[in-house]
């Protein structure tokens, strides 16, 4: 090395060392704000329970880009008793998330706060999706819709239920497919071919008891009722304490205008299984529908007191009161709904 490149190289070397003190003393950049590790499972058990502030604690979870696939698409549940513009906001973007899970759950979640050409308008282009399963999850939320609602996408949904429905066909040794047959037949009604997976569903697990209540139904509708009836008594002979057949019993009696029989077969079902929302949901309006609003009312507090969170059977609960000019309850239960979800819609129509 010659005498004139030797300071030169010192010199370097001086600044090197400067710039690494420098470096490894620097002040590290604030860390990113994390939630505490709790806060997921606690805004869940809120949303669940129908606690103050359940909405919040939910929308902050949504909000996040951090969740796991499972996690994220666990909230979607809980998301329809919480309706707004934020709630639809996270549903909707979440149609295009990557993972499919999120997306079954936003699609459920955008069924339970939207109607009509509304739900059209946000689940009509997935009927057009790459993934068959999304194509057809959105055609079964659009099914319940009338020919206008669906609008533009009439064509195009019945073409996915018809793909829908070949497939379950070309598969008659599989119970589930025979079984989502039957229901879908049934609701496009086609009541003999209803019938026909119904009883392919029973030859395949005869004590299938969801596949008798479908093949009642079709009965029903061929005009058949005594075979109908007949179908759901067989199994609530041999199940008599079954909650699902004295329910199904009970929607059947009031179809035939036998109220008084009716009720007490809800009202049995109610008692074999108490936390069976739907359950004591049917019997309140069914209570309510042939006059007996006390009744009624006593039913849907009950179900409140037990599921807060239930924003179906709390607005319903409102309305008979308001009918019956309990006001008082009427406030109590706002106040209530306002502390879950400041937002809903519910309050600022001035429920």
């Amino acid at each position: 090395m010659t005498r004139a490149l030797r300071p030169l190289l010192i010199a370097c070397f001086i600044l090197l060392l400067g710039a690494a003190a420098w470096y490894f003393s620097r002040p590290l950049p604030p860390a990113a704000p994390t939630l505490p590790e709790h806060s997921y499972q606690q805004a869940l058990s809120a949303a669940q329970a129908g606690a103050p502030g359940a909405a919040r604690l939910l929308y902050q979870q949504l909000a996040r880009d951090d969740l796991p696939a499972t996690s994220r698409a666990a909230l979607y549940p809980s998301l329809p008793d919480y309706p707004s513009a934020r709630a639809l906001g996270f549903a909707t973007a979440d149609l295009h998330n990557a993972e499919p899970a999120v997306r079954h759950g936003a699609m459920d979640a955008l069924t339970g706060m939207t109607e009509g050409a509304a739900r059209a308008e946000l689940l009509g282009p997935l009927l057009d999706d790459a993934d068959e399963a999304i194509r057809t999850h959105a055609a079964r939320a659009l099914l319940e819709l009338n020919p206008d609602d669906v609008g533009v996408y009439f064509a195009r949904l019945h073409e996915v239920l018809g793909a829908y429905s070949q497939r379950l066909e070309d598969t008659p040794g599989d119970y589930t497919a025979q079984l989502e047959l039957a229901r879908l037949r049934l609701h496009e009604g086609a009541a003999r071919q209803a019938a026909t997976a119904a009883q392919r569903v029973l030859q395949l697990r005869p004590n299938a008891l969801q596949a008798r209540v479908l093949l009642a139904q079709a009965l029903d509708r061929l005009g058949q009722p005594d075979e109908a009836r007949e179908a759901l008594a067989e199994p609530l002979r041999e199940h008599p304490d079954d909650a699902f057949l004295q329910h199904e019993l009970g929607i059947w009696l009031l179809a035939h205008g036998q109220e008084e029989y009716a009720l007490l077969a809800l009202a049995r079902a109610v008692e074999l299984a108490p936390d069976a929302a739907g359950y004591r949901f049917d019997l309140a309006t069914s209570l309510h529908s042939l006059e007996q609003p006390e009744a009624a009312q006593a039913q849907l507090d009950q179900l409140v007191r037990r599921q807060p969170a239930n924003r179906q059977a709390r607005l319903r609960l409102i309305e008979y009161w308001k009918e019956a000019g309990q006001l008082q309850n009427v406030q109590v239960l706002l106040a209530e709904l306002e502390q879950q979800n400041p937002d809903d819609p519910a309050l600022q129509q001035g429920l």
